[in-house]
């Protein structure tokens, strides 16, 4: 399945916990201030490639613990995440996705592609960054209002728990 990327970054220990696979995907209507990778926003920018290129290149690194959705917004193309982070299940690896959506408002979308997206997603990292709300004293986050969440936990309890609070 075809997916406009920004960039696959191997081996990275920043973007969640663990030696991760991330995946900058490509377009993000949310336009944060000061966002971090402001050269993701451009849906017509990037390159494009395919998900099954990206499963092998997480088949062929034994070190990866997990897999991160970043990007841009990878609700964006959640079919396409969605389809990734099957393929990461499949391997044994876990899924980190992140959103300038916040948990509730992909909820209420109820649209089937951001519902497989977060039925694939372990843990879910929600909220616009607010450059005012900013701290470099947070885990794997930009400002205070992003939450970390467990969704599996999530899912099992019917409430929202958190990580690294």
């Amino acid at each position: 399945m075809k997916i406009k990327i920004s960039q696959v970054i191997n081996d990275s220990i920043v973007d969640g916990a663990g030696i991760r696979l991330a995946v900058f995907t490509q377009g993000c209507i949310h336009n944060c201030p000061a966002c971090h990778n402001p050269q993701t926003h451009d849906i017509n920018g990037g390159k494009e490639t395919d998900t099954n290129k990206i499963a092998a290149i997480m088949a062929n690194n034994p070190l990866l613990d997990g897999v991160t959705l970043t990007g841009g917004d990878p609700f964006m193309q959640a079919k396409q995440c969605a389809e990734i982070a099957k393929d990461a299940h499949a391997l044994g690896l876990n899924v980190w996705t992140y959103t300038g959506y916040t948990y509730q408002q992909l909820c209420d979308k109820n649209d089937p592609d951001f519902n497989a997206l977060m039925d694939n997603t372990d843990v879910l990292i929600d909220g616009r960054f607010i450059l005012e709300q900013r701290s470099l004293e947070l885990k794997f986050r930009g400002s205070k209002n992003q939450r970390i969440i467990d969704m599996n936990k999530t899912r099992e309890t019917g409430k929202i728990v958190e990580l690294y609070k």
